[in-house]
């Protein structure tokens, strides 16, 4: 699997926003004593903002690269793996997290499932990603699968459909601009 990001680890921060802290607060419920995922994560751009909030953080991500940003931030734990394959026992994160990441995945349907597996019964999924509805994201999918990323988006409904395969209620929490968040509680 070739990894992209490598190419622009060095820069990430600086061209991708990260979401509105006081839109992430509320959308995850926070504060929260157990530890977050942030799963697909990156750099860390999103959980960096949250650490004091949380009882500990867990970035995962495919690319090295993205990952030595992560650890620069300090107070963040990286960790190399593969969405779809979670080298955690179940149950183990209050929170997970999946920002402008999903259609990243090999397999969607599996990182769903995974991330479901760790979280903790109480505990809260939250997805940001990109509507496919909207014509500037299909446009930015033309040109991941272009330059050979494989990105699969899927609508806010197909994603609620997968979430909801699972066993959970999924819902839409908020649009912004041309990004959804949908979340699912595990019940206790």
């Amino acid at each position: 699997m070739t990894d992209h990001f490598r190419y622009v680890a060095g820069v990430y921060d600086r061209i991708i926003r990260p979401p509105d802290p006081e839109r992430l607060i509320r959308i995850l419920k926070l504060p929260v004593a157990g530890p977050i995922l942030d799963l697909g994560g990156g750099t860390g751009r999103v959980s960096s903002r949250l650490r004091s909030l949380v009882g500990g953080a867990v970035v995962t991500d495919f690319s090295l690269p993205m990952l030595r940003q992560t650890a620069a931030k300090g107070g963040l734990l990286p960790v190399r793996a593969m969405g779809e394959a979670l080298p955690f026992p179940d149950g183990t994160f209050d929170r997970v997290l999946i920002v402008d990441a999903l259609h990243h995945f090999r397999n969607q349907k599996d990182a769903i499932r995974e991330s479901l597996r760790v979280l903790k019964p109480g505990g809260r999924l939250a997805i940001e990603e990109p509507d496919i509805r909207r014509f500037v994201v299909r446009a930015v999918a033309f040109l991941e699968n272009l330059i050979l990323m494989r990105s699969r988006f899927y609508t806010p409904m197909q994603i609620m459909a997968l979430i909801e395969g699972q066993g959970l209620t999924a819902r839409i929490e908020g649009y912004y601009f041309f990004r959804v968040w949908i979340v699912a509680d595990k019940k206790s």
